[in-house]
């Protein structure tokens, strides 16, 4: 079993709620080898949401201001149990994400800039000893 990011199988689950759904992705969730999770959806944000990003501080903050950081943590640790719950040893996660971005996430400053890092979740998985690559 393989721990994807759910907005690539195709779940409208973005902070934009627009599909970015990868096909070869949403295959291995059809059948039934993929186990799909929004960590944000799992820490209690509403689709659609203010975007965030990760600050070099390890804040998450939205655009307007407000700290995530708490339901970003909360997303990434029910993640974790989700997988282990499930058997999975890797995870295909959506590039840039301030959750699930793996090797290059976005600067925390709202302007498109990209920095080496990864995402809370991404960061967390990695800590328990996953797997993880991104996928665009």
């Amino acid at each position: 079993m393989i721990l994807v990011s759910a907005c690539l199988a195709g779940f409208r689950c973005r902070y934009d709620a627009k599909i970015a759904a990868d096909e070869e992705i949403a295959a291995l969730v059809r059948a039934g080898e993929a186990l799909p999770v929004c960590p944000e959806q799992l820490g209690g944000l509403p689709c659609p949401r203010v975007p965030c990003e990760l600050q070099a501080d390890g804040r998450v903050l939205a655009k307007d201001g407000t700290d995530r950081t708490e339901a970003f943590t909360l997303g990434a640790a029910e993640t974790v149990r989700l997988a282990r719950l499930y058997g999975c040893e890797r995870a295909l996660l959506k590039a840039k994400s301030p959750s699930c971005g793996c090797g290059r996430i976005y600067d925390g400053s709202f302007t498109g800039t990209l920095v080496p890092g990864d995402g809370v979740t991404a960061r967390m998985l990695r800590e328990c000893g996953f797997a993880v690559e991104e996928r665009e």
